[in-house]
């Protein structure tokens, strides 16, 4: 039988090869998880087997994203979907706690936005709903063709703070980047404390006018003209802002150095993400706010992107804590950096399936969240 007696269709939870434990945790409190193996062979495929019948169940598919396999977790999930659709399962419904490639979400010079392909792709792929945590960018919903339930973090992170953090009336939340701070600000009103910014320069360098296309097209080899050719080197960019001061023009790359806007002194900095991905200026970030007066400085994120040596350089900085939630594995960092502490969200999504199964109201869910979360 694959429906029950009120009409509900059976439901099975599986998973791929991205995190098991974090599947496991949160298939704990509603049914073991289904038979099904991923592998890949010698060619380096990745190959399906689902060794029970989905038959017009309910398929619950958990499959994060990581910094290690990005496009592995990807392709993983797609050839499930995609397994399940072919073999009539009657809903499919993608757990993805961090969603890949999320902050490839605008374009960008000569690029794309990867990320709609990345949903075009997942629809396509058999997915007829998706459940995520704290997308990087709200407006990635639209991307999408099904339903979407973007799952909010931060009523975890709060108790943390209340529960964890000593002095936390006496502390400050710290946007790291001025766009940021309507967060932040969602963030500090349900705790009740004040807000600081961090304002200047913290992005890489960008493309030289040479290499973004305001000097094309390239100049042409013409002779028997009249008339003299203007080198490349010497022509104005139809982009150049004039100053008001004639013959002067406003250098419109240059960056301001960092600061905090907002009083720190004396206090706890607690500096708010999405995600951590830029650890390095992280780091720049909490020295800015030490020299500012802050006495001790915390760090809350929704999705830890741990590369190459970041847990060194977490442990080696005068950041306490970085706190962070189990939607990306992150064990290994753990074992390279004390400071590291990690919030379990696995009864959120525990709870997500069982209301979509049961079609029960999600609201419950949001009742804690900000606007601006």
């Amino acid at each position: 039988m694959s429906a029950d007696r009120t009409g509900r269709a059976e439901m099975v939870i599986l998973t791929g090869n991205s995190y098991p434990e974090l599947a496991e945790n949160i298939s704990s409190g509603l049914k073991p998880l289904g038979e099904c193996r991923v592998f890949k062979n010698s060619d380096k495929e990745t190959h399906v087997e689902i060794r029970e019948s989905v038959r017009s169940k309910d398929v619950f598919i958990i499959q994060t994203g990581s910094t290690k396999d990005p496009n592995d977790n990807l392709m993983e999930l797609m050839i499930m979907s995609y397994a399940c659709k072919t073999s009539c399962a009657r809903n499919i419904i993608g757990v993805l706690p961090y969603l890949p490639y999320s902050k490839q979400s605008k374009q960008k010079k000569r690029g794309c936005i990867t990320m709609k392909l990345v949903a075009q792709m997942l629809v396509k792929a058999g997915l007829t709903h998706l459940i995520t945590v704290d997308l990087h960018q709200k407006e990635i919903q639209g991307f999408f063709d099904i339903p979407v339930d973007n799952l909010r973090a931060s009523s975890f992170l709060v108790d943390y703070i209340q529960e964890q953090v000593p002095d936390w009336r006496n502390a400050v939340i710290v946007a790291r980047k001025p766009n940021q701070a309507k967060r932040v600000t969602g963030f500090a009103e349900r705790l009740k404390l004040n807000i600081a910014v961090i304002h200047g320069s913290q992005d890489r360098e960008s493309e030289s006018e040479e290499a973004d296309g305001r000097n094309s097209p390239p100049p042409l080899v013409v002779t028997g003209l009249d008339f003299p050719l203007v080198p490349v080197s010497e022509r104005r960019s139809v982009f150049a802002i004039p100053s008001l001061v004639i013959g002067e023009q406003v250098n419109v790359k240059g960056k301001l150095p960092m600061d905090v806007v907002g009083d720190v002194n004396g206090r706890i900095a607690i500096i708010l993400e999405d995600m951590i991905d830029d650890v390095p200026g992280l780091v720049q970030a909490a020295d800015v706010l030490f020299d500012r007066g802050a006495y001790k400085v915390y760090a809350l994120a929704t999705h830890a992107l741990f590369t190459c040596d970041a847990p060194v350089l977490i442990e080696k900085s005068r950041i306490s804590e970085v706190v962070i939630t189990n939607t990306v594995p992150h064990e290994f960092a753990k074992l390279q950096c004390s400071k590291i502490k990690t919030v379990d969200i696995s009864l959120l999504l525990s709870e997500a399936i069982r209301r979509i199964h049961n079609q029960e109201s999600m609201s419950y869910l949001f009742r804690n969240v900000e606007a601006n979360d």
